[in-house]
């Protein structure tokens, strides 16, 4: 499987990267990693130089990745899931936890907003897709409106101009046909939910439901950063995530009951049980 080590630590963790990336996605941690981390970003099914899954579904996605982990000698590893590459690691863990140690989360989705679902509704949302990503101008368009969400120097469309985008599509629907959040509810492993100051409002409603559903997460919010957080803000994204005490026992795991506070931080972050489908 395609893909690239960063650091040269002990510790390994294994990063997926979202929608529209690859394993470059993770390049701008190289200089920040702690000397006692490594970190492996494969290019996940479809992507990068990886070939496309012979079907769509979330064992032909997750099984390549546990072979590239099987042949980089991996046995076991925190897994970094960047935006959609989040519900990939949750699915990964879910489905073979005796591999993962822990999840760092990064600006994460927990249900897919309105403007994810309008792309999927057959070949109307497929002209949508097409307009708005496949497009150079409409790119340009797009980025130029999410504006408030990036930094002056980022782009949020930038990985659209290399990617397969009958992959990028197919992958979407995939990540849209999870039927409910509360699938992820019994994972029992430390986790970590990082999310950028200056996001859509989706994802920090995302990261309280998150936080609703394992009260023992830890969770830091990046100051300044919006949604690339690992672009906007690699030297804290790297301090933070990569805390040596995530896994060591003396960090909070999910599903145990938290101290007070927590409502008033998914209050904070806007918490909206009512949410409709999740990605």
């Amino acid at each position: 499987m395609s893909g690239r080590w960063y650091g040269a630590g002990g510790r390994t963790f294994v990063a997926l990267h979202g929608w529209s990336g690859d394993h470059r996605t993770f390049a701008p941690l190289q200089g920040y990693l702690p000397k006692w981390a490594r970190l492996w970003a494969p290019d996940m099914p479809g992507f990068g130089a990886a070939p496309p899954p012979a079907r769509w579904d979330f064992d032909a996605l997750t099984r390549p990745i546990l072979e590239g982990m099987d042949a980089q000698g991996i046995a076991r590893a925190t897994l970094v899931g960047n935006c959609a590459g989040a519900v990939v690691a949750m699915e990964l863990a879910l489905r073979h936890p005796e591999r993962v140690e822990g999840l760092v989360l990064i600006d994460p989705f927990a249900y897919a907003p309105w403007y994810f679902r309008l792309l999927t509704w057959g070949w109307p949302g497929w002209l949508f897709y097409h307009s708005t990503f496949a497009n150079p101008l409409g790119r340009w368009i797009t980025n130029v409106a999410l504006a408030a969400r990036r930094t002056a120097d980022t782009d949020l469309t930038e990985g659209f101009a290399r990617v397969r985008h009958d992959v990028a599509f197919r992958f979407l629907r995939l990540l849209c046909s999870v039927p409910h959040v509360s699938r992820y509810a019994a994972l029992s492993m430390p986790v970590r939910l990082l999310y950028g100051e200056r996001t859509f409002g989706a994802v920090k409603r995302s990261v309280a439901m998150f936080r609703s559903m394992w009260p023992r997460a830890v969770v830091q919010a990046l100051p300044g950063a919006g949604h690339l957080p690992i672009q906007e803000a690699a030297a804290a994204l790297a301090r933070l995530g990569f805390e040596e005490g995530l896994l060591d026992g003396s960090k909070a795991t999910c599903g145990v009951p938290h101290a007070a506070g927590d409502q008033a931080h998914r209050a904070q972050l806007g918490h909206d049980p009512g949410l409709g489908a999740a990605l």
